[in-house]
């Protein structure tokens, strides 16, 4: 026994979790099991997970009644052909870009802002 403590998943809330699981998959390559209570996307770099709430709100991003609650960074070599990607994968754009120069801020098809970023995860210090 031990007490190490390891992230194992990150869950996001969601009004049907396997359709949010569906769109994650299919712009990263994963596999997305579950029903519209609770899914998961296996990927090729980590798995996330979705729950369905029954009174979800979306964020309004970048400010407004519903905060953001969480957003998702994925790593890319190219904004544009990514970009493209998630758009046409149900992805909307949002016009606020705080960071245009190396990272673009989408919404998922349930709201949730996520980024596509040319930068690795930010860390401490750096």
């Amino acid at each position: 026994m031990s007490d190490l403590i390891r992230l194992s998943l990150t869950t996001v809330n969601a009004p049907d979790a396997i359709a949010l699981a569906r769109f994650y998959a299919e712009i990263t390559g994963g596999v997305a099991k579950g029903d519209e209570h609770w899914a998961l996307v296996e990927g090729p770099n980590g798995d996330i997970g979705f729950q369905q709430i029954d009174d979800y709100r979306p964020p309004t991003w970048p400010d407004g009644e519903v905060g953001m609650q969480m957003h998702l960074e994925f790593f890319v070599d190219d904004l544009v052909a990514t970009g493209a990607r998630v758009l046409a994968a149900g992805a909307t754009r949002f016009e606020h870009q705080p960071n245009a120069d190396h990272c673009f801020v989408y919404a998922d098809p349930a709201g949730h802002p996520f980024c596509l970023s040319m930068w690795g995860a930010p860390r401490v210090g750096d």
